[in-house]
């Protein structure tokens, strides 16, 4: 990973730790809404790629009130270079994280789970369009993480190897 500083404009300015943070917090907050032990790390790996990639936000976004399996059963898409992004955006990830950590909004359990600590980061979502709808989609994903409950199922319907 480049120092910040060595990084290009575009790079620091779509994957800052403190907005990828942002991303992650509200789908760990989702994912505690329907399951309190938090949300287990190998989990979060895959937000930023679902909600940062355009093609696969829309596509979350325009089917919220179906399941998370029937959307990527019925738009293949999705899965198309899935795992590169998730390779890709592993550094964003552990920053996002890392920031989220080092200024106390999350918690790691001794089982690997991230749980969120209450009233660190504000309820309301604001900011640009694209920047609201990445947050409202990392809601959706965190809460169909969390209905799923089988790591090994997301996992293998995205089409990756758990």
């Amino acid at each position: 990973m480049k120092r910040w500083d060595l990084r290009p404009f575009e790079i620091r300015n779509l994957f800052n730790p403190a907005f990828c943070g942002l991303v992650l917090f509200r789908a760990l907050t989702a994912y505690e809404e329907e399951n309190t032990q938090g949300m287990p790390f190998s989990l979060t790996l895959l937000v930023l790629p679902l909600c940062l990639h355009k093609d696969s936000r829309e596509i979350v976004a325009n089917h919220s009130r179906s399941y998370l399996l029937k959307i990527t059963e019925n738009n293949q898409q999705i899965m198309i270079g899935f795992a590169d992004r998730v390779n890709q955006m592993l550094p964003y990830v552990f920053e996002g994280i890392g920031l989220l950590l080092e200024r106390g909004c999350i918690s790691i359990t001794d089982d690997g789970r991230i749980t969120t600590i209450k009233k660190k980061v504000r309820k309301a979502i604001t900011g640009t369009d694209e920047n609201i709808a990445c947050q409202k989609v990392a809601r959706i994903v965190g809460r169909e993480f969390s209905r799923i409950a089988d790591r090994a199922t997301i996992y293998t319907t995205f089409g990756i190897r758990p």
